[in-house]
């Protein structure tokens, strides 16, 4: 971030006054929350993605701007209304849109007549020196026990939070009970929220795995595997991808998102030399490289990486999703249409914005949901008379 961004933040707002808010985007708030009561700051949460805050949102932006932004400029709002007076906010480079979506939401919010301080760090920059620099123009905090309170707090009930939603994916097709494993996340939900102590949430971990594990599945079921990839925004928002996860799930799908909210945060904010594994966008951009020789911003790159990847480790088939006018995943929905027919792996693309029907789409993911089942129990009686 340039410094005459860090000039245009506002310090006239007393540090006891501030009122913290962020924009919804599926569990981060879990993360962001538990981080901003650690530095004992003040915080808001707007309503959760709904059709009032899209109508909210699509009222008040350009047409042809995608859905991700409507629906972050409808969660500034809200928060405004709710009395929040600084939104924080992180962005990134490239040729993706989300690089400008503050500066367009100042524009209508000034518009509008708000008064407020808007906090943006870029989280590919500097990394945590960015994110610190950040935090502490919102709260002045100077105490490193309550840093450390408040990212430990965050980091652990993000990595909580993702290894309940994996296993909820993984068990969800295979449950004996149906239901059990959308209880079991619920519940941990609600645990994972309500957990303050540092101590406490390195535990979360896991007991959700443990309390995942005594769920009934049925081992011998066949359940197809597919990768659900895409823009990072739609992928973790519920509302946004109109659950798509349940909807596969409940259809005997076993869903493997690739972009994960605690994933992201770990490469983003951990020092490379302590980032030992490969990590998602290395794997990706290795993958890609016959089709896509660099990246041209958003989650193009991987969106074309993992479905390579996925094509030659055995997962049945691809669902891609984003937004209507996604500059970056147009590029990849065009490039899928080679890897799918070199790579031999079924891909189904959604587009969305406020237009799109939840019922044809239901059709669309039944159909394809046939179309994988079939090729897997073909391909596993063909692998059965081979061994024979």
């Amino acid at each position: 971030m340039s410094n005459n961004q860090y000039s245009q933040r506002d310090n006239s707002i007393r540090t006891k006054d501030r009122i913290i808010a962020w924009p919804r985007m599926g569990n981060i708030d879990l993360s962001m929350k538990a981080l901003v009561m650690g530095l004992d700051a003040k915080f808001i949460l707007p309503p959760k993605n709904t059709n009032e805050a899209l109508e909210i949102g699509v009222k008040n932006s350009i047409e042809d701007i995608c859905l991700p932004y409507k629906l972050n400029l409808a969660n500034y709002i809200m928060a405004l209304e709710k009395g929040a007076n600084t939104l924080m906010m992180f962005q990134a480079p490239g040729s993706c849109r989300f690089g400008n979506y503050t500066k367009m939401a100042q524009k209508t919010l000034n518009k509008l007549g708000y008064k407020y301080d808007m906090c943006v760090f870029d989280m590919y920059q500097s990394k945590m020196k960015q994110t610190l620099e950040a935090f502490w123009h919102v709260t002045r905090c100077l105490n490193p026990y309550k840093y450390y309170k408040g990212f430990s707090t965050g980091f652990n009930k993000a990595f909580a939070i993702d290894t309940a939603e994996r296993l909820l994916f993984y068990i969800r097709p295979r449950e004996i009970h149906k239901g059990e494993a959308e209880k079991c996340y619920k519940k941990w939900y609600k645990i994972i929220d309500e957990t303050t102590s540092v101590r406490e949430c390195k535990k979360l971990k896991k007991r959700v795995i443990e309390d995942f594990n005594k769920i009934q599945i049925d081992k011998d079921r066949i359940v197809p595997k597919v990768f659900l990839l895409g823009e990072f925004f739609v992928l973790l928002d519920p509302y946004t991808n109109q659950e798509i996860e349940k909807t596969l799930g409940d259809l005997g799908i076993e869903v493997q998102r690739q972009i994960f909210f605690s994933d992201w945060l770990e490469h983003v904010l951990k020092p490379s030399l302590f980032y030992k594994k490969e990590s998602h966008r290395e794997r990706a951009v290795r993958y890609a490289e016959k089709y896509m020789k660099r990246a041209i911003g958003g989650e193009c790159i991987e969106t074309v990486g993992d479905t390579v990847y996925a094509a030659r480790h055995g997962i049945d088939g691809i669902v891609h999703i984003m937004p209507f006018s996604c500059m970056p995943e147009i590029v990849s929905q065009n490039i899928l249409s080679k890897v799918s027919k070199e790579e031999d792996i079924p891909v189904l693309t959604l587009v969305l914005d406020e237009q799109t029907g939840k019922a044809g789409n239901i059709t669309r993911i039944e159909a394809f949901a046939d179309l994988i089942r079939r090729r897997k129990i073909k391909r596993s009686k063909k692998c059965n008379q081979e061994i024979k």
